[in-house]
């Protein structure tokens, strides 16, 4: 602690620090990386092909004497997690902030999923399990704290509406629900374990942020549930993360922060 007040753009500044994050090539992985790097942070993408980590590790924006690294990580297979997080430190020396992002998806409703897929979807949760106590053991041994950031959902909070997607797909997964729901308790489980440890833990649920090739039905059915009328935009979330990451948040932990565009106000 001290008496000096940090102005804001300090607050919010990640230079010296290095964030991993999985899942980081996808729609919203992406935009999270761009923002930690645009905020000064060596950034380490992960994900299931070394080669498209790397490639898009190398479209980052970086500051002078920065570097951002691409991983081979699959967060569903513990072997492959424990190679991944040991490669990041290898590539960087260090890991400072986990975004827990990646998510294997299951096609598949109540109405049809089998036990393993349904376990399968869970097995996400695991992973980042596994990878925050990486990470937690990872500061500790260096006597520097650390900072976890696991990807919720407002469907972890709220069931959806299985009407807006009649005739068009189907809807949202349960054990997708079921998932998102325990991450975002884990985050508060895990905060009040490793506090003492200096290592804050808290979580990001993004609301309805849909890729472009959804259906532009489901898509006026969406915002009509929505208190402001629209989708997300992936860049929306940047701020969010950025706020997480950073010394913005330094008292925050245990907690989920919730972008949906006022979907769960209602």
């Amino acid at each position: 602690m001290t008496d000096r007040e940090p102005h804001v753009q300090e607050l919010l500044d990640l230079s010296g620090k290095t964030a991993l994050i999985t899942g980081a090539t996808g729609y919203l992985g992406s935009a999270m990386a761009r923002g930690l790097a645009e905020a000064g942070a060596a950034v380490v993408v992960s994900s299931r092909s070394r080669q498209r980590a790397q490639a898009f590790a190398e479209t980052l924006p970086a500051a002078d004497g920065v570097a951002h690294h691409g991983v081979e990580l699959d967060h569903i297979d513990p072997a492959s997690i424990d190679r991944g997080f040991a490669e990041a430190i290898q590539c960087a020396q260090r890991i400072d902030i986990l975004v827990n992002n990646g998510n294997l998806a299951v096609d598949a409703d109540w109405k049809d999923v089998t036990a393993e897929q349904f376990n399968q979807q869970l097995a996400n949760g695991t992973g980042y399990f596994l990878l925050a106590r990486l990470l937690r053991n990872h500061v500790v041994e260096r006597g520097a704290p650390g900072n976890v950031i696991l990807l919720g959902s407002m469907y972890g909070q709220v069931g959806s509406y299985p009407q807006t997607y009649r005739d068009i797909c189907k809807i949202s997964p349960v054990g997708y629900h079921m998932l998102k729901g325990g991450v975002i308790h884990m985050a508060r489980h895990l905060a009040v374990c490793w506090a003492s440890d200096r290592v804050r833990v808290n979580c990001l649920s993004p609301g309805p942020f849909p890729r472009d090739t959804v259906s532009p039905v489901l898509i006026e059915r969406l915002s009509e549930k929505s208190p402001l009328g629209r989708m997300g935009l992936p860049h929306e979330l940047k701020g969010a993360i950025v706020f997480l990451a950073s010394d913005a948040s330094s008292y925050m932990t245990g907690q989920n922060l919730t972008i949906d565009g006022g979907w769960t106000a209602w």
